[in-house]
């Protein structure tokens, strides 16, 4: 039966995963926003001021343990404390390289704050160089997600704010130099893209707070829009509620989704919530395969996960 996979020791806010396999020891590492629910301060500051945990795994997924944060990656004028988001961390054949939404300070509210995508590279998964901000569409986007698309160059999707919470993606033929090609999904506001290949397409996943939207494509270029996958409730006491902000791992045949779930939200805005119990998040998995090119998703799956 489903059931949470990781809760952040600390503060019991993991959220947004991002899990990578680490190409020289073969473990599984997980960077995820190290969310502070227990934090007595006004608003949404709970929310923010988040810092990126790891857990790591040596048994392809099996059990996750905590590595503790990432330190330095504040610019040297800025020491913070500030707001770390979401990171998307792949490898590149020759070094990690991370995507980091980065928020000056600690806000109070959702509103009237710059948001920016940053990019950092390892050789490890534990130190980290700041490469800089990669300019895109407004002063307000978050969520990166990175992947090689059908024309073989590269795509970064992401959240624009500024442009009714919608999907927009840069191209690169490198990794570098990144040019903004505008609005790729659009709709009803969103976060949180991933993308991925499975079963000869192209998936992007996008959180609308009611589960996960389902999007499919030939190429990574144009989506077509389906359904939603992580709508429905786990049996888990702990998985009673939508997925949110996923990442997914392929394995031969299917996939590894990854996903937060708030076990105890009530469906009110997530900025009214008070107190420990509702603001808790933890981390969950599910399987997600291609049948009749439709992406199915089981989320209460009787074997384990486990991750090549």
């Amino acid at each position: 039966m489903s059931a949470p996979l990781f809760r952040d020791p600390i503060f019991d806010g993991a959220t947004d995963p991002s899990v990578i396999r680490n190409e020289a020891t073969g473990e599984h590492w997980m960077f995820y926003t190290q969310r502070r629910p227990p934090a007595d301060e006004p608003g949404v500051a709970w929310v923010h001021g988040s810092r990126i945990g790891i857990a790591v795994s040596s048994d392809t997924g099996a059990t996750w343990s905590y590595r503790g944060v990432i330190d330095g990656l504040d610019p040297v004028d800025e020491p913070g404390p500030n707001t770390h988001w979401a990171p998307e961390v792949i490898h590149d054949g020759d070094r990690y390289r991370m995507y980091l939404t980065w928020i000056a300070g600690i806000p109070t509210e959702w509103a009237g704050h710059a948001r920016s995508i940053v990019e950092f590279h390892s050789t490890d998964l534990t130190t980290w160089t700041r490469i800089g901000e990669i300019p895109l569409s407004s002063d307000r986007v978050i969520d990166a997600a990175v992947a090689r698309t059908g024309d073989g160059r590269f795509r970064l999707w992401y959240k624009d704010e500024a442009d009714n919470s919608t999907t927009w993606s840069a191209v690169s033929d490198d990794l570098s130099d990144w040019r903004v090609e505008g609005q790729v999904i659009g709709g009803v506001p969103h976060e949180g893209p991933n993308v991925f290949e499975l079963g000869g397409w192209f998936w992007m996943l996008t959180d609308e707070w009611r589960g996960q939207r389902v999007h499919r494509s030939a190429d990574g270029l144009t989506w077509q829009r389906q359904g939603l996958i992580l709508d429905a409730t786990g049996r888990h006491p702990l998985d009673k509620q939508v997925g949110r902000h996923a990442d997914v791992v392929v394995r031969d045949n299917d996939a590894v989704v990854f996903y937060f779930t708030h076990p105890h939200w009530d469906g009110s805005e997530i900025a009214d919530a008070t107190g420990h119990d509702t603001r808790i998040s933890a981390v969950s998995v599910a399987r997600v395969w291609v049948d009749d090119d439709v992406l199915r998703c089981d989320r209460d799956p009787e074997l384990p996960l486990l991750l090549p």
